[in-house]
Formats: structure tokens, sequence, C-alpha cells
């Protein structure tokens, strides 16, 4: 599932990043209003969250702008404005549901979880014999369950997100490790030969493109 943070406190925006991939949703960072409002119109979005003030635009009209132009996606707004009125704001101008700072992660977490629920996102990926259910944070290969580590978790859905299609090294460092990591570091390599071990003889699923990255395959090629 895809969540589009739209944040511009870096710091808090790299928090929401880390928290929700570990998690294995695949995240996309904005940290202006007006860029958000044309990001999530013109991406796929199963969750927005959405901070109140933002430098230019602030989340109440950007809220309004997203409705009024089609964007279905839930959406949690973030805020530090605790009192009712501004909850009644926040939900009138089209949020789905209203969370104050601080908060704790697990109350974050179950509200997504609940409003991906109702919006009817889906919770299972399926790909040939491999399926990973999102929703309770497991891959399961012909029905038997992989034990993965967090990472090696993180590491197979997002390639399954964008199963067919190679995954770069940089893409996978900055997306499930959150970093821009030395260049000589083995870490990909490391984790995508764990994980070809833990798949046993359908190792084969995740393909390495010379030059290019990874892609993890449905279907066994000639």
């Amino acid at each position: 599932m895809k969540v589009l943070v739209i944040e511009d406190d870096r710091k808090v925006a790299r928090f929401l990043s880390r928290v929700f991939t570990e998690e294995g949703y695949a995240v996309d960072l904005c940290g202006r209003g007006a860029d958000a409002i044309a990001q999530a119109a013109g991406g796929v979005y199963d969750l927005v969250l959405l901070d109140w003030m933002l430098p230019d635009v602030d989340g109440l009209s950007v809220c309004r702008e997203l409705r009024r132009s089609g964007v279905t996606s839930p959406v949690l707004m973030l805020t530090a404005r605790g009192e009712t009125r501004e909850r009644v704001l926040g939900l009138d101008a089209g949020a789905d549901d209203y969370l104050v700072k601080p908060f704790e992660v697990e109350e974050l977490l179950a509200r997504a979880r609940a409003l991906l629920r109702r919006a009817g996102g889906h919770s299972q990926v399926q790909l040939g014999e491999l399926r990973i259910d999102r929703q309770n944070r497991r891959a399961m290969l012909r029905g038997a369950a992989l034990d993965l580590t967090a990472k090696e978790y993180a590491l197979l859905l997002h390639l399954a997100h964008r199963a067919d299609r190679v995954a770069s090294r940089s893409e996978l460092l900055a997306r499930v490790w959150e970093t821009s990591f030395d260049p000589g570091s083995n870490l990909v390599e490391v984790h995508v030969s764990r994980l070809r071990d833990k798949l046993g003889d359908a190792a084969w699923m995740i393909e390495t493109v010379r030059g290019l990255g990874y892609r993890l395959r449905a279907e066994r090629g000639p």
C-alpha cells in the first residue's frame, strides 16, 4: 500500500516515513501543500497523512482541494490543534480522521489500518505461489509462512509492489533502509541472498538484472 506523507518538518516526516516503511508500506514525502495537491492528484495513494500547518497552503485548504479534484484516498490529519472546533473544521474539510500531536505510534498505525479497511484497501498481494498478508505482516509460500526479519519482509514487499519491474539498488536503500548508504556496501546484496535462501526452490522469483537491480517475478522464465 502506498502512503503520501505531507509534512514540512523534515524530522517528523522522516520519522513517519520510517514507521510506515517498517510496517511494509511504500512511502512518498512532500513538504509543501501546493506540491502535495499535484502529487496526490497524479498518483494513486491508499492513504494520505496530512499536517495542518504547512509553509504555503494550510492543511485544511489542501484537503478541500484534494476532494474538489476528485482524490478519494483516506486522509488522516495530524495536528497539535486538539480543540473540538479544530477537529470539526478538519473533518468538514474532507479529512477522514484526525490525530492530535503528540501521539503514540501504535494509535497512529491502528487508525491508518482502520481507514484502509473502510476504504476497501487490498491487504493481500498474490504473486504466483507467494502471498503477502500486509494486514498481519506475513509472507507465505505455498501456504507456509516464511520466517523473515523486519527488513527482509520490507524488502520483499517493496519488490512485490514493483512486481516484474526492476528496483535499483539505490531505490531499495532509500525505500527500505531510508538511507543513501555508501555505494560500496553490500547491505542490499546480503538481504537479497538471505531472502533467496528462505524462498528455497522458489529463489528464482528474485531475479538479478545485471547493472540495474532486482526484479520479483511471479512466473519462471525460460
